[in-house]
């Protein structure tokens, strides 16, 4: 018996099309979303990193305090940075240009210098230190409720942080909260993000600076 199976010539023709079509689309809805700065990304969750999107009405409410705090400073050099949280990006880069989201899924290189690769778990004082004293405000939902990966995300954001009085917001599990206080000078907020998918555990808010007022008077 021959081993070697030759699809007729026909069958590879149109193959052969199929595969350059779908090459093409998925270059294309590459370029769409580099072009227009995530508008168009659809990402799908990747359950294995602990990816969780947030709903809309999350996005719209984070979206008009980050807006609100915008105005506030009123600085042409305000940035922000985004740790793991990246179903905030394209709301957020709609707002404000200077945005970077820092994440361990390289699928978001395609927002090209707006994306910083990063791991949590390689967390010291010197890491990321390109990035160190750079940012007025940092919005992060860590990807695991333990006390190592929030012990390391919270000396990543102290080093982000322009300035010691530069905010933080922290979207995290009810759990996490006897962690995270005794790492940063944050305190609960009634402020409960939401999510596509609901999720098991409690989903509450974090903030150095009086969050609920925002979102109340948003």
């Amino acid at each position: 018996m021959d081993d070697d199976l030759t699809l007729p010539a026909d069958t590879m023709a149109i193959l052969n099309e199929f595969l350059a079509e779908r090459a093409q689309r998925e270059q294309e809805e590459e370029q769409r979303i580099v072009n227009k700065t995530g508008k168009d990304a659809h990402f799908e969750e990747d359950w294995q990193l602990s990816q969780f999107w947030y709903s809309e009405s999350t996005k719209v409410s984070i979206g008009k305090v980050v807006a609100t705090l915008l105005t506030e400073a009123g600085a042409t050099d305000f940035r922000i940075a985004l740790l793991s949280c990246p179903s905030l990006y394209a709301t957020i880069k709609d707002i404000h240009g200077n945005v970077n989201i820092f994440e361990y899924d390289q699928r978001f290189g395609a927002y090209g210098t707006d994306f910083v690769h990063y791991d949590f778990n390689a967390a010291d004082e010197d890491y990321l230190q390109n990035y160190h004293n750079s940012y007025d405000l940092v919005i992060a939902d860590p990807p695991f409720l333990s006390e190592e990966c929030i012990s390391k995300m919270s000396v990543i954001i102290r080093n982000l942080q322009r300035t010691s009085e530069s905010k933080v917001i922290f979207c995290s599990g009810e759990v996490v909260e006897k962690w995270l206080t005794a790492c940063l000078p944050v305190r609960k907020c009634q402020f409960q993000p939401e999510h596509e998918r609901n999720l098991g555990n409690e989903f509450v808010s974090y903030a150095n600076f009086n969050l609920d007022h925002y979102v109340v008077n948003k």
